[in-house]
């Protein structure tokens, strides 16, 4: 819980609007991101679900989550194609 909240507000968990950001980033441009937001989403989704409904930004947080999950595949099938493409060659 968060200490010092009036009962009935709610506020966006920090790591929403970063969670999302990092998860569009895996897609666009740097794959390598796409863990970061997979286990910052994960933990995100995790403090927003035991807080009781004391932390909003849950859709966002879900949104970066499964735009890290996706980016992290992407990355690992355009690193396989690449090291398939590398060692064989002209194939």
């Amino acid at each position: 819980m968060i200490p010092n909240q009036p009962i009935g507000a709610t506020v966006e968990h920090p790591n929403a609007t970063a969670v999302l950001f990092l998860g569009a980033a895996s897609i666009f441009c740097c794959g390598a991101l796409g863990p970061v937001a997979w286990a910052l989403g994960k933990r995100a989704l995790d403090q927003i679900e035991e807080s009781g409904g004391a932390l909003g930004g849950r859709a966002q947080v879900l949104i970066g989550y499964i735009l890290g999950v996706v980016g992290t595949v992407l990355m690992v099938l355009m690193a396989t194609a690449f090291l398939l493409i590398t060692l064989g060659g002209n194939a």
